[in-house]
């Protein structure tokens, strides 16, 4: 319904875990929650700034979430996909874990990170990265991530790597480059390590 706001920051409260920033859009003031360590990269009170909504209807509440990047809006709207996963320990995932860490947790299954955020046992751990896994798989085939470039990564990874980029918001064909490009490196191209694979891809599309 509102996919992102633009406008000038009027407050930040912070009320317990939960921190509202107040934006002023047109001179009309949205209180949006937001991810707590998406206040280490705001600017200073008074100056402009976007952040991508989801709104969230309940009976008797309505609640705007803000977030930085459009991947990690959409990755919240995923966890809350998720039984057992309500808006308020989505964030605090997204919190504990940021964006990458919890993508390529939720890819490789890694439910002892994933339980490293309160209120997150391992059941429910488990149950987050079956389900989403599969879906994050979707989105690859949706995206056409089906075959490796010439240099990309060996077959025991490319799945990994290549989900990961595109939950990060990466478009298929970006990914594609990234990782021909970065295969060409002869040291990494040996490796069977996803994460310095991923590392590599975001630091060759962040250029």
């Amino acid at each position: 319904m509102i996919g992102y706001l633009k406008g000038t920051i009027a407050s930040i409260q912070k009320t317990g875990n939960r921190v509202i920033l107040t934006l002023d859009v047109n001179q009309v003031g949205y209180d949006v929650q937001v991810v707590p360590r998406v206040l280490q990269a705001l600017p200073a009170i008074g100056e402009a700034t976007q952040m991508f909504t989801h709104l969230h209807l309940r009976e008797d509440q309505v609640t705007l979430f803000g977030f930085s990047a459009a991947a990690e809006r959409d990755l919240f709207r995923q966890l809350v996909s998720v039984s057992g996963i309500g808006p308020q320990l989505a964030v605090a995932l997204l919190d504990t874990l940021g964006l990458q860490e919890l993508v390529q947790a939720i890819v490789s299954g890694n439910t002892r990170a994933l339980a490293r955020t309160s209120g997150v046992g391992s059941k429910t751990a488990e149950r987050l990265a079956l389900e989403l896994r599969s879906k994050l798989a979707e989105w690859r085939q949706d995206a056409g991530m089906i075959t490796t470039p010439s240099a990309g990564p060996v077959l025991s990874i490319q799945e990994d790597v290549e989900m990961t980029l595109v939950a990060l918001g990466y478009t298929s064909t970006e990914i594609a480059q990234a990782l021909q490009a970065v295969g060409q490196s002869t040291t990494l191209s040996k490796r069977d390590n996803a994460e310095e694979w991923i590392r590599a891809a975001i630091a060759w599309l962040s250029q």
